[in-house]
């Protein structure tokens, strides 16, 4: 059957599949609660349900519907709320409001057959109006589209982003290829490609599905960090996400292994099964790190021992042996890992290399993976130092870079520095742009959480024996006083941390309950904001190890948002899902987007401008501009973006973040709160991480047995990379040679 309404409340909304729960008022006036895939349906549109009747046993009444065609605006509040919906360029609120009061019940026939009347429209002058009219007429035609893709179950931001890559072809390549959607549109992955898929008529266990779904879990772990499956887990989890024959799954897998879709290795004994991507980034990757590794020709005029004694005579500073060997060993070698916890010199070491390279009149560049690890590098040793994607002048090459084989970094040498977070794609493209005579620096902790993006780099690197490496294992005097640098040692080699030391830079508050932790965090904050020389928004993080419950992530950042930024009739908001932002916010970066435009302004002129924001990236909101649906953030590094608002599912809240994106940061305070979890994530390599975040105080506030449930559980989740193996197998063809 058939049902009419004006949208009065969105009750939910899951912005996956587009299940929504509606209420809406019918023609008689009657309110009716409508469940089912809503995705177009709007606050105040009037809609056509086709349907039946159900009766639920703990809600009662609904309306079930199978789709749903959105009919003009019916009253003049819904066609304000239909024209600010988002969709239409240049109209926010306001806007709309004073359209609307202007036209009345014939906004939409002058929008189609006179639109050269809004200009009649207070604020509306003939540029505005020519951008609201070509807005108009082009989501007019996507809403077609956007209707016919209903039937295939996809949501409304997943077409507004087919319709910009298909355009009017859209339904006809979902019929050609559902899948390959996933290759194409970032947001959509296989389970929303195979709901496609089926609905257009795939057969659930054909040939074509099975390939696409084994491609899917090899694409999928990659993104959780692996670079390859063992063949028995890659079969076992493909079955579980296609719910097919296993054989079938075996023998597909066997033909795509054969015609090189994927490619087989034996690594210790295990099948290993890669994505040719990752199979070539890691086996290349460690021949071009033994090339680098190479002994370079030493220079008979230099001695750089000695100039290592003039230089500690100079500061008046002695360095241990491990430092010293560092030192030498970063100016002799082709390619070394410096690698220690907080408090054992790394900082110091770096100083003293690129002293002594200046002094020999040496060229080198300064990088690290992030920009807040590249700002943190340069105000530690006093030089520029910049993120990988800057320094290999990421632009619109072919492959990203414009640094390469063909167009190499001349320097005598290049230090990167936080290299526990360089996954294997990046340290790919960072050595294919390194000159054969360039020497290779790379410092980090080995300890700490492995990347983000696929790959171990750096523990490979050290589990390897085949690049030098110097291990810094001892605290020296400058951080002899922290109790966070001692902490973070004795949690790192599973001992309890000391709780009890007052007024030290470690702070601990034993509090039971969840809610009274969250309280106290909160009461932390804005006590911060009165009466410390901490800045609550730029100096002091909270990391959480959990993204739900109480203390997770969302939930903690929809309660310091509520503390720190409330509402205020100044301050313009957007609800993007189930996130609101408003101006002033605490913004995080969650995906790597290459292509993003900034400028850095100086004296109200941009004085720099360039492209890339990343995963990782903190910010403020500067503004929100409902007319224009778009939203500024300035970074920490004085990057200004413009985010459209199809963008903002890029950005989250980062009053909290998870301890796993706080790697590579430093933060002058980090708060802790901990009252238990699942054991996978309370280990003591992310209690680590989380404590070596902190510079000048850590806040644990929380549960005793909750620290030492971490510091006692070793437990690390197995990463399936490769570069150890290849290093090793390239180490040895080369021997053999």
């Amino acid at each position: 059957m058939e049902l009419n309404g004006t949208v009065k409340n969105i009750i939910y909304r899951n912005e996956e599949n587009g299940f929504t729960v509606l209420e809406l008022t019918d023609e008689q006036g009657e309110e009716i609660v409508a469940v089912g895939p809503l995705t177009l349906a709007g606050l105040g549109e009037r809609i056509e349900l086709t349907g039946e009747w159900t009766d639920h046993k703990v809600y009662g009444s609904q309306f079930k519907a199978d789709s749903c065609r959105t009919l003009a605006p019916a009253t003049l509040r819904a066609l304000e709320n239909y024209l600010s919906s988002g969709l239409i360029r240049g109209v926010g609120e306001s806007t709309a409001r004073s359209i609307v009061q202007c036209f009345g019940m014939d906004t939409l026939s002058v929008m189609e057959n006179t639109p050269e009347r809004l200009t009649e429209v207070a604020g509306i002058g003939k540029m505005r109006a020519a951008m609201i009219i070509e807005s108009f007429r082009k989501q007019r035609d996507m809403r077609d589209i956007m209707i016919a893709l209903q039937e295939y179950g996809v949501t409304v931001n997943q077409a507004v982003k087919l319709y910009k890559l298909y355009g009017p072809l859209c339904i006809a390549r979902i019929r050609e290829n559902p899948y390959s959607l996933i290759d194409d549109v970032e947001s959509i992955g296989f389970k929303t490609a195979d709901k496609i898929a089926l609905k257009a008529g795939v057969e659930h266990e054909s040939p074509f599905r099975i390939r696409a779904g084994l491609k899917y879990v090899l694409s999928w772990v990659g993104r959780e960090g692996h670079t390859y499956l063992p063949r028995e887990k890659l079969v076992e989890l493909a079955r579980e996400t296609l719910e097919c024959d296993l054989a079938k799954i075996e023998n597909i897998l066997e033909k795509m292994l054969e015609q090189t879709e994927f490619i087989s290795k034996t690594i210790d004994g295990t099948d290993a099964v890669f994505l040719p991507f990752f199979h070539y980034i890691e086996s290349d990757l460690a021949k071009r790190l033994l090339a680098a590794a190479k002994p370079l020709v030493e220079n008979p005029f230099i001695n750089v021992k000695d100039e290592l004694h003039k230089l500690e005579k100079e500061w008046d500073m002695e360095l241990a042996g491990q430092q010293r060997d560092a030192v030498f060993m970063a100016l002799t070698e082709g390619a070394l890992v410096i690698t220690g916890g907080p408090g054992t010199g790394k900082t110091t070491i770096l100083r003293f290399i690129i002293q002594i390279m200046t002094k020999l009149g040496m060229d080198f560049e300064l990088c690290a993976p992030t920009g807040r690890a590249a700002k943190r590098m340069t105000e530690a040793t006093g030089f520029e130092a910049r993120t990988i994607h800057r320094l290999l002048e990421y632009g619109f090459a072919a492959d990203g870079f414009s640094r390469n084989e063909d167009n190499p970094v001349l320097s005598d040498a290049v230090i990167v520095d936080e290299m526990s977070m360089v996954d294997a794609p990046l340290m790919h493209s960072l050595l294919r742009a390194l000159h054969p005579d360039t020497r290779l620096i790379m410092v980090g902790d080995a300890d700490q959480l492995p990347p983000v993006g696929a790959g171990n780099v750096l523990r490979d690197i050290c589990m390897s024996g085949e690049i030098p490496v110097v291990r810094l294992n001892e605290i020296y005097r400058q951080e002899e006083n922290s109790l966070i640098v001692h902490n973070a040692h004795r949690v790192n080699k599973g001992r309890q941390p000391i709780l009890n030391k007052p007024d030290s830079d470690f702070r601990f508050l034993q509090i039971d309950r969840p809610e009274d932790i969250m309280n106290e965090v909160i009461r932390l904050l804005k006590g911060a904001s009165r009466n410390s020389s901490f800045d609550p928004m730029k100096d002091i993080q909270v990391l959480s190890p959990m993204k739900k419950g109480m203390l997770g992530v969302k939930n903690l950042n929809v309660r310091i948002q509520a503390a720190l930024n409330p509402p205020d009739g100044r301050k313009t908001e957007k609800t993007f899902g189930d996130t609101l932002f408003r101006e002033g916010d605490k913004v995080m970066q969650i995906k790597n987007n290459y292509r993003t435009e900034w400028i850095k302004n100086a004296d109200g002129k941009a004085s720099e401008e360039g492209a890339g924001v990343f995963n990782g990236d903190i910010g403020t909101i500067i503004s929100i501009d409902q007319d224009q649906h778009e939203m500024n953030v300035l970074f920490d590094d004085e990057r200004l973006v413009c985010y459209d608002f199809t963008q903002l599912d890029e950005l989250e809240l980062a009053y909290c973040v998870s301890i796993h994106k706080s790697q590579g940061s430093e933060f002058t305070v980090a708060v802790l709160p901990l009252a238990g979890g699942p054991p996978m994530l309370m280990t003591r390599n992310l209690l680590y991480t989380a404590i070596t975040r902190a510079k000048e105080r850590v806040y644990i506030l929380g549960k005793r047995e909750s620290v030492a449930q971490m510091v006692n559980n070793n437990l690390t989740r197995k990463r399936y990379s490769s570069l150890q193996y290849f290093l090793s197998e390239s180490a040895s063809a080369s021997g053999e040679l």
